[in-house]
């Protein structure tokens, strides 16, 4: 059985590799080839996104980080950031279990989350939780109102909501 915790500081490396093994089983080949690199997120990235208010929490199972998610408040909602688990450990409700903790944290806010619009899985998954898909034109509004993400990923994402927004 593992435990969900706050990642420390020293944990930079694990978060990484977690997301970046991750998203090179789950996005090379999946996503546009211009949104796609290696690594997928620079120690850079990950600092920036930290200090902008990402909060990583992480699953541990035995001693070992096995997935991540990020919670980021941004003025009145709560987004899901970079949420990944190890490739080996998916299908194990870990996704699930960190999910279920970060919506936990907060309850009278609404969640947002965006992933790539060709992530079928992530969509599925988020929407097993009750996130709702947003129309076109609300997600191209979140996305620039909420997250600081180029144009050209604003066009290629998807958001999902819960509570669900009134269309």
């Amino acid at each position: 059985m593992g435990s969900i915790r706050p990642c420390r500081d020293d944990e930079r490396p694990a978060i990484l590799e977690i997301v970046n093994v991750a998203a090179s089983a789950a996005y090379r080949g999946v996503i546009p080839d211009d949104r796609w690199r290696v690594p997928y997120m620079r120690p850079d990235e990950l600092d920036r996104e930290i200090e902008d208010g990402v909060t990583f929490w992480g699953y541990e199972l035995d001693g070992e980080l096995v997935g991540v998610m990020g919670i980021q408040a941004v003025a009145d909602v709560d987004l899901i950031r970079h949420a990944y688990v190890l490739p080996d450990r998916q299908g194990h409700g870990i996704g699930s279990a960190l999910l279920n903790h970060l919506r936990g944290l907060t309850t009278t806010r609404r969640m947002l989350i965006g992933t790539w619009a060709a992530a079928e899985w992530a969509i599925r998954f988020y929407r097993r939780h009750g996130f709702e898909l947003v129309t076109p034109e609300q997600k191209t509004a979140l996305l620039e109102r909420y997250w600081t993400i180029p144009a050209r990923q604003i066009e290629t994402s998807v958001v999902l909501a819960d509570p669900p927004l009134d269309r």
